[in-house]
C-alpha cells in the first residue's frame, strides 16, 4: 500500500497540467465555442482524477480553505440563476444556463489549483501576462497597418479589435484592461518603473483605439491601483493626468473614429437625461425597463438569460432595441436588448433581490477572504484579484454575466484569485485560517 507522502505526490502530479490548461483557455477566448469545449474536457478531466484519487487529502491540491472559498464563490454565481428558475419566463433557456453551468464548478477547482503553488503561479500568471501582451502588439499593429491576427479592419468599422476579428465581436478592450494588471504587474517585476510604464502606455493606445468607453473606465481603476502601488499616488495621478492628455489629444486629433466617441461621451455634461442618454448609447432605456422588471419580479427576477423576451413588456413601443421575430427562445414574439449592460440591474432584473443577496454574500466571502489574509497572500493574488475587480466594478458598463463568454471570464478570474490568496504553499502569513 502506498503511504500518504506517496499519495500526495502521486495527486500533485496528476494536475501539473492545470496551469497550461488555464493559459489555453485565456489564448482561445477570440474563437468562439472553442474555449466552451476546453473548459469542459478540463473539468470532466479534474473529475475523473479527483474521484481516482478519491479526494485523497484534498490539501495535497487545494488548501482547505481555497477549496471552501472557491466553491462559496461559485455558488454565489450559480445560485441566483438556479433561483430564478422559478419565475423565469423562458424556463428552457434559464434551465439550459443552471445545468450548463455546473460544469463550472470542477472547472474552477482546477484552475485554483493551477496557481495553488510557486510553480504554477508562475506558469499561469506570466503566461497571461504574455498572451495579453502578445495581443497589445497585435492591436497596435492593426492600429497602424489595419492587419491583425484577427484578420483585416474594413474601413467602416469605427475601432480595432485585434485577434478577436472585425465580425463585430468586440471585445479587445474590454478582455485587455481586465487583463491588464497581469501585464503591469510582470513589466514592473522585471523591467522596472520604466518597463511598467512602457507596458501601461501600449496597452492604453490600444485600449483607447478599442473604442469600448468600458474598458477606458476598467483600465483606468486598474492604473491607478497598480501604479499607486509601483509609482506611488502622486506619480500615478501625473501620469493619468500627462498620459490621458497627451495620447487622448493625439487621437482625438488624428482619428476621426475615436473623435465621434469623445464626442458622445461629452454629452453627458450636458446634465439633461437626452445627453446622458446619447452618451451611454442608448443605455438609459434598457436601465429602466430593467428596473422595471424588477419591480414586477422582485424576488427571483424574470429568469437567467430571460431579458429578451421580458424586455418588449417593460419597453415604449417606439424602443429601437425591440427587434420582430423572437425564434425558440421567445416564441416567435419581438425581443429585445439582451441583457441589462449593468452588472446590478443584470442580476436584479433575472434574479431578483434573493439573488443579488446571494451574488453580495459572495463579494462579501472574498472581500472577508482578502481583510484576513497576510501581507505575503495579497501580493500573490493582487493580479488576479484587481483584475476581478476591474471586471466586476459596479459603476461601469458590462457585457453579460450570465453569458457564456463572460460569465467564464468571471469565474476564471474568481477561482485564480482564491486559489493564489489561499495557496497551500503559503508560508508565514498572518490570518491565513480565516
Amino acid at each position: 500500500m502506498p503511504d500518504s507522502s506517496t499519495r500526495f505526490l502521486a495527486a500533485e502530479r496528476s494536475f501539473r497540467w492545470a496551469p497550461w490548461w488555464v493559459l489555453a483557455l485565456v489564448a482561445l477566448w477570440p474563437a468562439r465555442g472553442v474555449t466552451a469545449g476546453l473548459l469542459v474536457l478540463g473539468a470532466l478531466a479534474g473529475c475523473v482524477l479527483l474521484v481516482r484519487h478519491r479526494f485523497w487529502r484534498g490539501s495535497a491540491l487545494l488548501s482547505y480553505e481555497a477549496w471552501a472559498l472557491t466553491t462559496v464563490l461559485f455558488l454565489g454565481y450559480w445560485l441566483p440563476e438556479a433561483v430564478s428558475l422559478i419565475g423565469a419566463v423562458d424556463p428552457r433557456e434559464t434551465l439550459q444556463n443552471v445545468v450548463g453551468h455546473l460544469i463550472y464548478l470542477p472547472g474552477l477547482w482546477v484552475a485554483a489549483m493551477a496557481v495553488s503553488d510557486r510553480r504554477g503561479r508562475r506558469i499561469t500568471f506570466t503566461g497571461i501576462a504574455v498572451i495579453a501582451a502578445v495581443w497589445t502588439l497585435d492591436g497596435l499593429a492593426q492600429a497602424l497597418t489595419g492587419w491583425s491576427l484577427g484578420g483585416r479592419l474594413p474601413t467602416e468599422v469605427d475601432r480595432i479589435n485585434g485577434i478577436f476579428g472585425p465580425d463585430g465581436n468586440f471585445k479587445l478592450g474590454l478582455v485587455l484592461a481586465s487583463l491588464s494588471p497581469f501585464v503591469l504587474t510582470a513589466a514592473a517585476s522585471r523591467f522596472g518603473t520604466g518597463g511598467w510604464l512602457v507596458a501601461a502606455a501600449a496597452l492604453f493606445v490600444v485600449i483607447l483605439l478599442a473604442g469600448s468607453r468600458a474598458s477606458w473606465l476598467s483600465y483606468a481603476l486598474v492604473v491607478l491601483v497598480n501604479g499607486w502601488v509601483v509609482l506611488g499616488l502622486r506619480r500615478v495621478l501625473v501620469a493619468l493626468l500627462l498620459g490621458g492628455v497627451v495620447l487622448g489629444g493625439l487621437a482625438y486629433t488624428f482619428s476621426d473614429r475615436l473623435a465621434a466617441r469623445f464626442e458622445r461621451t461629452e454629452a453627458a455634461l450636458a446634465g439633461d437625461e437626452d445627453g446622458v442618454d446619447h452618451a451611454l448609447s442608448g443605455r438609459v432605456a434598457i436601465w429602466r425597463a430593467a428596473w422595471d422588471m424588477t419591480l414586477a419580479h422582485p424576488l427571483t427576477g424574470v429568469g437567467v438569460r430571460g431579458f429578451r423576451c421580458a424586455y418588449p413588456e417593460f419597453a415604449a413601443p417606439d424602443d429601437q432595441f425591440l427587434r420582430p421575430g423572437g425564434g425558440r427562445r421567445c416564441g416567435g414574439e419581438p425581443y429585445g436588448a439582451f441583457h441589462a449592460h449593468q452588472i446590478v440591474l443584470e442580476v436584479l432584473s433575472e434574479t431578483g433581490f434573493v439573488g443579488l443577496l446571494l451574488w453580495l454574500t459572495g463579494v462579501a466571502m472574498a472581500l472577508r477572504a482578502w481583510w484576513f489574509a497576510g501581507a505575503g497572500a495579497r501580493m500573490r493574488a493582487a493580479a488576479p484579484g484587481l483584475a476581478l475587480l476591474a471586471t466586476v466594478f459596479p459603476l461601469n458598463t458590462h457585457l453579460a454575466f450570465y453569458s457564456t463568454f463572460w460569465g467564464s471570464v468571471t469565474l476564471l478570474l474568481t477561482a485564480l484569485f482564491a486559489g493564489a490568496l489561499l495557496a497551500r504553499d503559503r508560508t508565514g502569513d498572518a490570518g491565513q485560517n480565516a
